[in-house]
């Protein structure tokens, strides 16, 4: 399959192409955890300081609402592999619909969370907007700030990568991006799509579930 891999200057060997284009991808990605990392150990920071604080203020988050948006995203990391498989196997017809599937599930996401913001706001706990606001103490509102933080810049990458994957489905649907020749514009797109999955599981036991 390698000699069917559309070369780009400088390289003379898809292999070498190949290898520099997920080790980009690699860089780009350890950049991003390291972001949302420091986040994760400002919510643990919290939780080892405040811990009785820290179980109540998560209960004013919506449990049910977390829970779902987790298979949504787990749903879609699936239809992205799926997809992957699809291009290398230069089925235009099935990497279209799996990279569409993964672009409407992210909206789905995306409309949950913020059915779950309006809900936060309607209770008075989300900070900045909710107006008055009604926090029990300093700590909760602390860990609502975190908590808005982290899962806005979540939902922005979520975005991100709608847009990212609905542009590639639209482009492999047109016979934009040739196939199995460029399946390493979708893998890479995937990797990116994995990333922001496995961010929201390292999110949701610590934000949800620490009641």
């Amino acid at each position: 399959m390698t000699d069917r891999v559309q070369l780009h200057e400088p390289y003379s060997d898809s292999g070498q192409q190949h290898e520099a284009d997920m080790m980009g991808m690699s860089v780009f990605l350890a950049s991003e955890i390291m972001l949302f990392g420091g986040l994760v150990i400002a919510i643990l920071v919290i939780r080892y300081l405040h811990p009785a604080e820290t179980v109540e203020a998560s209960k004013s988050l919506h449990l049910w609402i977390g829970a779902l948006n987790t298979v949504v995203l787990l749903t879609s990391s699936l239809l992205v592999a799926l997809g992957v498989t699809a291009a290398r196997a230069a089925s235009a017809w099935w990497t279209t619909r799996c990279l569409f599937g993964v672009a409407i599930l992210g909206l789905v996401f995306l409309g949950l969370k913020t059915y779950e913001y309006s809900l936060e706001y309607a209770d008075g706990v989300l900070p900045v907007l909710s107006d008055p606001p009604r926090f029990s103490g300093s700590i909760e509102h602390l860990f609502m700030n975190v908590y808005l933080m982290a899962t806005g810049l979540h939902a922005v990458h979520v975005s991100i990568g709608i847009a990212l994957l609905a542009g590639l489905a639209w482009r492999v649907g047109r016979g934009g991006l040739q196939l199995p020749q460029e399946t390493v514009t979708i893998e890479v797109s995937g990797l990116y799509w994995h990333l922001v999955d496995v961010i929201w599981v390292f999110l949701y036991p610590i934000l949800y579930l620490a009641r």
